[in-house]
């Protein structure tokens, strides 16, 4: 093109496709500005006028504001850290679109009410440190005191959801019921009677052991992904324990054979895998009743099924036949319960 070219704002705005009055509000704000003007005093633009409209509408598509845009223009910061920035807000401007379309089709499909889809919006919109708060708050009042022993610091964070930054509408409606549950003060008693069960287990044994096992145990509470390898220091000695499984995880694991033979938990048949339970815990019949009955809580298993959602996890494992079994059968063949009589066996 030659380089003598000039052209008016109408030659401008033919060959852009930009209105008049879009190409004069540039060159107002000085964007593009003219070469020079005609003997008529009518503005003239030379080819780098056609060059800088272009990549001024570009940027405009792409969404940036005429400040920045005049800052690249004029060389004062450059295109790549205009596109870099640019980039990252609108990553962000997606991650928050998507999270609004999740809240609307679970909303869609849930049938919520004016008031539950505030909730979830709200619920769901939280920031990461928000979202920590919240469960932070839960985990300190289900576990009270507990929550400095290094024991159950590696309970306490599989514990916690992780949400993703573009969240699908089943993970938004797994948050926002994990939310609700977590803030039930009921439910934080039942947690906070579990934690103390696990203490009482992690106490029996550990009490003549330097190195001790603590596996497991949390699996039996709140899903196999719970569980984890933990270390700890006491009097100078390292200390790095797997313990071995609880109560509820002893009961899943006798349970399985007794279900699968089709034993009933009140029959004589049932009295073997009573027997052997005790046995492998060393508790009494009422505590080891206690205990199961407190992990049988429902709510317990269904906070370990929307946190395997939450996070990404493969389903939990159900407790709920095996402790079901095990809590109808000690009810009936505890010594000293009254129940209906059985065949010898």
């Amino acid at each position: 093109m030659d380089g003598d070219t000039l052209y008016s704002i109408g030659d401008l705005a033919r060959l852009t496709g930009l209105t008049v009055k879009t190409i004069r509000f540039y060159s107002d704000q000085g964007i593009v500005p003219p070469a020079g003007r005609s003997p008529a005093g009518y503005r003239r633009y030379d080819p780098t006028a056609l060059a800088r409209l272009d990549l001024v509408r570009t940027l405009r598509d792409l969404g940036l504001d005429l400040a920045t845009i005049r800052g690249v223009l004029d060389r004062e910061i450059s295109l790549a850290e205009v596109a870099a920035a640019h980039a990252a807000a609108l990553e962000t401007q997606i991650r928050t679109l998507r999270l609004r379309q999740a809240v609307l089709t679970a909303v869609a499909r849930r049938g919520s009410t004016p008031e539950e889809m505030e909730l979830m919006h709200e619920l769901a919109k939280l920031s990461e440190a928000e979202r920590r708060r919240l469960v932070g708050d839960f985990l300190a009042a289900a576990f009270g005191d507990l929550t400095g022993d290094p024991a159950f610091a590696g309970v306490m964070t599989s514990m916690t959801p992780e949400l993703p930054d573009d969240p699908d509408p089943e993970q938004v409606e797994a948050w926002v019921e994990l939310a609700e549950l977590s803030r039930d003060p009921d439910f934080r008693a039942s947690i906070r009677r579990i934690a103390g069960h696990i203490a009482d287990h992690v106490a029996e044994h550990t009490a003549n052991h330097t190195a001790e096992r603590m596996s497991d145990h949390v699996a039996g509470h709140t899903g196999d992904h719970m569980g984890e390898r933990m270390g700890e220091r006491g009097r100078g000695v390292a200390r790095v324990a797997v313990v071995r499984p609880d109560a509820a995880a002893m009961a899943r694991a006798l349970a399985a054979p007794a279900l699968a033979a089709g034993v009933g938990p009140a029959s004589a048949e049932a009295e073997p895998y009573v027997t052997a339970l005790l046995t492998a815990t060393g508790l009494s019949g009422a505590t080891l009743l206690d205990r199961l009955e407190a992990a049988g809580d429902p709510r317990r298993e269904r906070y370990a099924e929307l946190l395997a959602v939450i996070n990404g996890w493969p389903p939990p494992e159900s407790l709920a036949p095996a402790l079901t079994w095990f809590i109808t059968a000690l009810r009936t063949h505890l010594p000293g319960r009254t129940h209906a009589a059985h065949p010898s066996g």
